[in-house]
This record gives C-alpha cells, sequence and structure tokens, in this order.
C-alpha cells in the first residue's frame, strides 16, 4: 500500500511534465495520421499553398483551442465589454498584456509542438516549397540541376518527375534537409525562449522560492475545493427549488455571495508583498470588497508556472 502511495506521489508532482509528454505523443500521432490518411500532395502550381495549409492550419487550430482551455482567458474577457476597467484597471494599464502574454505563451505549446514534429518529418515542408516558383530560390535548388528542374520541381514531391533518379532523390533529400533543420530552429529557439523567461520571472520576483511553492500548493487546493462547494451548494439550491416547486411550499434561505461579491472573486488575483494574500477569495475572506481596487504592486504569473519543483 504505502509503494502505491509513494507511485501515486510521484505521479501527482510529475503531472506537468506528464501532461507535456502526453500532448507531444497526441502531436507526433495527430501529424502522422495527417500525413498519411487526408495529405495528398497535388503536384501542381497548388503546392506551395496546399503544403503551408497543412503545416500552418493545425497550428492555428491548436492555438485557439489553448485559448479555450485556459480559465484565465475567461477570467480576463467576461464581462469587459460591459466594464472596460476590467481589463484595463486604473493605475495599471499594463495588467491586460502582461496576462494576456501569459495566456499567449500557454496556448502556444501545442502549436509549437506541432511545427516541430511536422517540420522535422518534412511531409508538409517538402511539398509546399517544391511548389515555390520564387526565381532566387529556384536558382538555389535546382544549381547544377538539369533544365528540367526549373520545371518539374513541383512534381519531385511525389516521384513523378522526368529527371533521373539521382538528381530527383538529391532534390528530396534537399528539401527535407532543410524543412528538418528549421524544426530544430524552432526547438532551440523555443528551449531558449521559455529558459530566459522563466530566469527574468524568478530574478523579478518579490517571494521567495518556499513562498512560492506554497502558494502553488494552496492554488491548486483551492481550486479542487471551489469545485467542490460549487457542487455541493449548487445540489442544495436546485433540491431546494425543486422540492419548493413541487410541493409549493416556502422557500428556506440558503445563503450565496452577493453579485459584486461574485465579480470580485473572478478577477485576477494580484500579490502585494505588504499583505499576504493568496488569491482574490483570501483577499476578499481577509479583507472583504474594501481592498478590491487598491492599487497592484506584483501581478500573479507563479501560481501558475509549474516549474517550480
Amino acid at each position: 500500500m504505502d509503494g502505491f502511495q509513494t507511485i501515486l506521489k510521484f505521479f501527482m508532482n510529475q503531472k506537468t511534465a506528464i501532461r507535456y509528454s502526453f500532448m507531444a505523443l497526441l502531436t507526433m500521432g495527430g501529424e502522422r495520421v495527417f500525413s498519411l490518411v487526408a495529405f495528398r500532395c497535388p503536384c501542381s502550381n497548388e503546392n506551395f499553398r496546399y503544403g503551408l495549409v497543412f503545416l500552418f492550419s493545425p497550428a492555428f487550430v491548436l492555438l485557439v483551442i489553448g485559448y479555450f482551455l485556459n480559465s484565465k482567458t475567461w477570467k480576463l474577457f467576461t464581462g469587459c465589454w460591459v466594464n472596460p476597467r476590467k481589463i484595463f484597471p486604473r493605475g495599471n494599464i499594463c495588467h491586460f498584456f502582461y496576462i494576456f502574454g501569459q495566456v499567449t505563451l500557454n496556448a502556444m505549446v501545442a502549436p509549437v509542438m506541432w511545427l516541430s514534429v511536422a517540420l522535422l518529418n518534412g511531409t508538409f515542408y517538402e511539398c509546399a516549397m517544391s511548389g515555390l516558383k520564387n526565381p532566387a530560390y529556384l536558382h538555389a535548388v535546382c544549381h547544377s540541376k538539369s533544365a528540367k528542374c526549373f520545371e518539374e520541381l513541383h512534381k519531385v514531391a511525389c516521384d513523378k518527375s522526368s529527371m533521373p533518379f539521382s538528381e530527383s532523390d538529391e532534390l528530396k533529400r534537399t528539401l527535407q534537409a532543410q524543412s528538418q533543420i528549421l524544426g530544430w530552429c524552432v526547438i532551440v529557439t523555443t528551449a531558449l525562449l521559455s529558459l530566459l523567461t522563466t530566469c527574468c520571472a524568478s530574478c523579478q520576483s518579490k517571494v521567495s522560492h518556499l513562498q512560492l511553492m506554497f502558494w502553488r500548493v494552496y492554488a491548486e487546493k483551492e481550486k479542487e475545493q471551489l469545485e467542490q462547494i460549487f457542487q455541493l451548494y449548487a445540489t442544495k439550491l436546485s433540491e431546494r427549488n425543486l422540492k419548493c416547486f413541487f410541493e409549493n411550499k416556502e422557500p428556506e434561505a440558503i445563503p450565496l455571495p452577493a453579485f459584486q461579491a461574485w465579480e470580485d472573486a473572478s478577477q485576477l488575483y494580484s500579490f502585494s508583498s505588504g499583505k499576504q494574500h493568496y488569491s482574490t477569495i483570501h483577499r476578499l475572506v481577509e479583507e472583504g470588497q474594501k481592498g478590491t481596487n487598491e492599487e497592484r504592486e506584483t501581478m500573479l504569473d507563479f501560481v501558475d508556472r509549474t516549474e517550480i519543483p
């Protein structure tokens, strides 16, 4: 039993790495399915557009899904049309861009994975670039090749060109090599940017490392218990309403937060080193609604950072 709990605890502590690994496996599997089932290079003048659509369209869809699945997106934009101050609060106009930048970085994980896998495979890039009609590019690719290369480069991806097999195979290898080089450039650039972003955020933190660890644990526990409380009170309220409706009785009072309290609790939290509140609800409980319009000191970004061991 202790061994099972140890294994379970290990997987719980490594759930971020497991999630990203699972996402990478899904991306590789999806790219493979697209390549084998849906992708058919036309081997015509449409090669360039067709290849780029298969290369970038899934990445764009994954980006949109990333925005949809991030709860911060809806915290940020819900009600902003009615009350623009929710995203552009007084005294901190950059609040929106800071939070939206965090959301965008999180949403870009899956698209970057797709681009990396697709470029390393080389199928989409090979089809797209074989249809590019840029004279400079054609001269660079077809250098020291026969004259047919300029006319039949778009047929190389389908092995339908009348060029000698050695030239056709060399062209395919060249296009695949270009694709894989770009893929590794995307991977290395993303890794460096992630490292720099994490280091900059840590260097500018006004909160110690241990407090950040505690903060993250608190945020996870509060989220779990908040969902349980939602279920409990929603069940109680629905049971009371249905019982009163069918039995024609006066409803008994069930205490629920006021409308303004819901609004205040839905705001994205900003941390003040002078008052150690670890969430918006924590601040509301300690201070009530009087502190909701206080000037923000340090934006909350570390709670969502899963790099903290």
